[in-house]
């Protein structure tokens, strides 16, 4: 057993780990890309929150449906289209920019375009269909699939996003998916089990996601 914790330790100081506030080693550089594969006691490696996810607020994207409203103004209100330019086009108003904008955001715009023709306009704006910014929808590649894009919901985790679209493959090794990350401008990549999750009903293999996360999910070659 001495022996068994002696190499332990040995490897711990070879990879140049050192001790951090919490005692746990911590590797002494932050690769742009790391294999996260234990940050956190049950977690997978795969973060539980950031205060990304507590300010998450709906971005507009090409394919999304919008109900304009303008109070008192019926002839105005109008349910739109984005375009795949990301641009909408509504009474008196040509290619305003949409994609990339919250509901309130393109709402405020709106009014002031539409001051020029009514006085005090007041818009309201609702996402009838949901597509999403293409920067917050969630991506999974992989696994023998056509790879799918799921727009994401605030408080959504792996498990909804398998459910959206449609489960593991036959050919998929689910236990070997990845989900990769942006954070602070640098990539990672965390372990999530969802041969497990899905097959098993190991709930602690569910994690939460993140506006533009990837899951790769590589194929079983048996």
């Amino acid at each position: 057993m001495k022996t068994l914790f002696t190499s332990v330790i040995a490897l711990f100081v070879a990879a140049g780990c050192t001790s951090g506030p919490s005692g746990v080693a911590q590797p002494s550089q932050t690769p742009t890309t790391v294999e996260a594969v234990a940050a956190a006691p049950g977690s997978n490696g795969v973060p539980a929150a950031t205060a990304q996810e507590g300010g998450y607020q709906y971005v507009i994207g090409p394919g999304d449906t919008l109900d304009i409203f303008v109070w008192g103004y019926e002839d105005l209100s109008v349910q739109v289209p984005v375009r795949p330019d990301g641009r909408i086009t509504t009474r008196l108003i040509e290619d305003m920019q949409a994609s990339g904008k919250t509901p309130t955001e393109l709402a405020r715009d709106i009014e002031k375009k539409y001051v020029t023709y009514v006085k005090n306009p007041t818009v309201t704006i609702t996402v009838d269909q949901f597509v999403g910014d293409p920067s917050q929808q969630i991506k999974v590649v992989g696994g023998g699939s056509e790879p799918k894009t799921v727009p994401y919901r605030n408080n959504m985790t792996v498990l909804d996003v398998m459910i959206e679209v449609g489960g593991l493959s036959k050919f998929s090794s689910g236990n070997k998916a990845r989900l990769v990350r942006t954070e602070n401008g640098q990539q990672r990549s965390y372990r999530v089990r969802l041969q497990s999750l899905l097959k098993g009903g190991d709930i602690k293999a569910n994690r939460p996601v993140q506006p533009g996360d990837i899951i790769i999910i590589p194929e079983s070659w048996f």
